[in-house]
């Protein structure tokens, strides 16, 4: 019996009714098929793993927890049963759980330690097995099972030199550290989103592996004067989600916008106006890109901002300049670098729509463009509906759903394209 069967026959038992399994991968199936460990330990980050939990099964994954002593001070054992659909363990037994699940025949595809405390992580860096979850630790090492800690502490223990070093030795057995956040005197436990994202990596397809990835997202702004500014209704949704996906993948990703997305893992750069979008965007790709995703809704045009405020009252004349075009100028100076498009229209036919788009792509030279009449929808909004277009594609095709989805089907095509241009 393989590890996928051995889950689908624990799976069978009376926990698949639990009524939190109803939400199982209602959110996405990136996890889907996976089962993860998480270990609890005695931090009073350890109330978080509740929604934590429930975030990993919205997303398909099976999640069984065990516990520290320590930490059932702080959180009920039945808290965490109702939380993931299964008995939390909190005690090792005949059924030698730790091997059941991270042993070298086991069910676990990650054990994922949150919160985790100073003492926890200075016992699995020195071997110390005195704890459920330092069992499952040492077990899932022995046996290439992958884990991942997530440090929870007051910043004076994070900052203690024996825990730097600990938190070193876990990273060079190839241990996954996410986190902390320090705050008011504390190494928070990292924000559920940014836990949920780097087991969504670690557990993914890694369709993008090696890859690096530049995305530009959401709307610029020109300056007016030193208050007012000239700008679009793009959200940016697409291209954090984009970004997302393309981290999920596998990929190194930087995101241009003016927002802030916040992953430890996405390197961001503030751009703000057109020229600053394109000049940075340039710049970055000096070092070495394998995709540009252009999905900013950068300005057509440009105004000479005015060193003072605009009074106001009366009428306003302003005399606009066309930008620089960032695609263009990409295109021309890294003819092999692989370029996604969007094009944007309004109150046309789908045939016109997709006219203007392979128009587009043809003369920009792309190599995968995405189309949509944003007067339908598709600005600000968390669902979408596009039309792809690629250079070596016959037929346009039509996709549509809430951005992720959307992100998912494009980075999908993206990973296509380079094993095609790399193979």
């Amino acid at each position: 019996m393989d590890k996928q069967d051995r889950q689908k026959v624990a799976r069978s038992g009376a926990e698949k009714f639990h009524p939190t399994l109803w939400i199982e991968g209602q959110k996405s199936s990136s996890l889907a098929g996976k089962t993860i460990v998480l270990g609890v330990t005695g931090s009073i980050g350890a109330v978080r793993t509740i929604e934590l939990s429930r975030e990993l099964i919205r997303n398909g994954a099976e999640v069984h927890a065990v516990m520290t002593e320590a930490a059932t001070h702080i959180l009920h054992p039945d808290a965490l049963h109702y939380a993931t659909g299964n008995p939390a363990i909190t005690e090792l037994g005949g059924r030698v759980e730790h091997v059941e699940f991270c042993g070298l025949k086991g069910r676990a595809d990650l054990l994922l330690i949150a919160p985790a405390t100073a003492n926890t992580i200075g016992k699995i860096a020195y071997g110390i097995d005195d704890t459920p979850v330092t069992s499952f630790a040492t077990t899932a090492l022995g046996s290439g099972v992958p884990v991942m800690v997530v440090p929870a502490m007051h910043e004076s223990m994070f900052r203690h030199p024996a825990v730097a070093e600990n938190l070193k030795k876990l990273k060079s057995w190839g241990i996954s550290i996410v986190g902390p956040r320090l705050e008011e005197g504390i190494a928070k436990i990292a924000a559920n989103e940014e836990i949920v994202l780097e087991v969504e990596r670690a557990l993914g397809s890694r369709t993008l592996e090696n890859r690096k990835v530049i995305i530009t997202s959401g709307s610029t702004a020109e300056i007016l004067d030193p208050i007012r500014i000239l700008t679009n209704r793009a959200s940016g949704k697409t291209g954090r989600e984009l970004a997302l996906e393309a981290y999920r993948n596998g990929a190194d990703v930087t995101l241009l916008h003016r927002d802030k997305l916040g992953f430890a893992g996405i390197r961001e750069i503030f751009a703000e106006s057109a020229a600053e979008m394109t000049d940075s965007v340039l710049l970055e790709l000096e070092k070495g890109y394998d995709v540009l995703i252009s999905s900013a809704a950068i300005a057509d045009y440009t105004a000479e901002p005015s060193p003072k405020k605009i009074k106001s009252g009366g009428e306003l004349v302003l005399r606009l300049k066309p930008t620089r075009k960032l695609i263009k100028e990409c295109r021309e100076k890294y003819p092999d670098l692989i370029i996604v498009g969007f094009k944007a229209e309004t109150g046309v036919e789908t045939d016109e729509l997709i006219r203007r788009a392979a128009s587009t792509l043809k003369a920009s030279k792309l190599d995968l463009i995405a189309a949509n009449d944003v007067g339908k929808g598709g600005m600000g909004t968390e669902e979408n509906e596009l039309y792809l277009l690629g250079r070596k594609k016959n037929e346009p095709w039509h996709i549509s759903g809430n951005k992720r989805k959307l992100a998912a089907y494009i980075l999908e095509e993206v990973a296509g394209l380079l094993k095609r241009s790399f193979s």
